[in-house]
């Protein structure tokens, strides 16, 4: 997988104690770079507006008070979405069933791109069914993986999340 960000030993603790997972951390762009977290709940609920607020202003201050970022820089706490990436062994177990991408650091049977659906987790090897073929993908060599947004990912998250509709009178 990615190399480990230089601010997660710092961060990810914080965000851990205020009882939320850290999906991912990078930094965006040089001349006025974006320090980009994504977070999730660890009980599998949908993330709030105020679930990142709660988190940003915690990072805020442990960034304030360390200073390890010497250049100005645009902290970005937001939820993983549904086209979510993969960067835990534990998203491919949790997320088997998607249609997901992968790309790998080295040649998994004489490629580097999959694009299919997710099996499973078999020890610490993820399997994906392509082309009617089931590959078996250390996840060391993983690289960068997402789930792919289908229309059948977005029907099933708009069935699990009714909309109300609110009639506005004049």
């Amino acid at each position: 997988m990615q190399t480990r960000h230089r601010l997660a030993d710092m961060l990810e603790p914080v965000i851990d104690k205020l009882g939320y997972e850290t999906v991912r951390i990078m930094t965006i762009g040089q001349a006025n770079p974006t320090l980009q977290i994504m977070i999730d709940t660890k009980n599998g609920t949908d993330i709030t507006v105020e679930d990142c607020a709660k988190v940003s202003r915690a990072l805020s201050d442990v960034l304030d008070e360390k200073d390890p970022i010497t250049d100005k820089y645009n902290l970005e706490v937001s939820s993983p979405g549904l086209d979510r990436p993969l960067t835990k062994l534990e998203h491919f177990v949790r997320f088997a069933g998607n249609e997901v991408k992968i790309e790998t650091d080295e040649l998994i049977e004489n490629r580097k791109r999959f694009k299919g659906v997710l099996n499973g987790v078999n020890g610490s090897d993820i399997e994906i069914e392509m082309d009617n073929q089931t590959y078996t993908i250390p996840f060391s060599a993983v690289s960068k993986a997402k789930i792919i947004l289908t229309d059948e990912l977005l029907a099933k998250w708009e069935a699990e999340h009714p909309m109300t509709e609110e009639i506005i009178e004049d």
